[in-house]
């Protein structure tokens, strides 16, 4: 009998440790001008709302939440998060049509086998829109798509 947990997130932990979802929590001074930027202009559809913090389902069961903080960091530093997708380009297109400010149009980046682009949210968090170039993200992940 296999008593590690491989279904849940691929960890290999007791049975009794499962792992059912992923968050990523981020601080922000201005919840309000947040929570517009992520459901009406990315469109990530708001699966909690707790009053100082919105959490956001991005895909599957991952998510992402901001917590209003007096401390946050007015200009965040060293913070990114990835958007994976093979739509880069209509991604790119349909945020700066709706007024997001990018660093970096799609380029592609042969060092790490991808092709991305860098926004920036109201926060000055770092967005990345990235396509896998590389056939071993997708064969991995159908892999684990189908043990899971």
């Amino acid at each position: 009998m296999n008593d590690t947990l491989t279904k849940d997130c691929g960890i290999d932990a007791p049975r009794s440790l499962s792992i059912e979802a992923q968050i990523t929590f981020l601080y922000t001074r201005d919840l309000k001008t947040t929570a517009h930027f992520y459901e009406a202009v990315l469109g990530l559809p708001l699966t909690l709302d707790q009053g100082g913090c919105r959490i956001y389902r991005v895909c599957g069961d991952a998510y992402l939440g901001f917590c209003e903080r007096d401390t946050a960091p007015e200009q965040p530093q060293g913070i990114l998060f990835t958007l994976v997708t093979l739509e880069v380009d209509a991604w790119y297109e349909r945020l700066r049509a709706r007024g997001v400010p990018f660093d970096k149009p799609p380029t592609l980046n042969e060092t790490y086998g991808i092709y991305h682009c860098f926004a920036r949210d109201p926060n000055g968090y770092v967005i990345e829109i990235q396509r896998f170039l590389d056939a071993d993200w997708a064969r991995n992940k159908d892999q684990e798509t189908r043990n899971g």
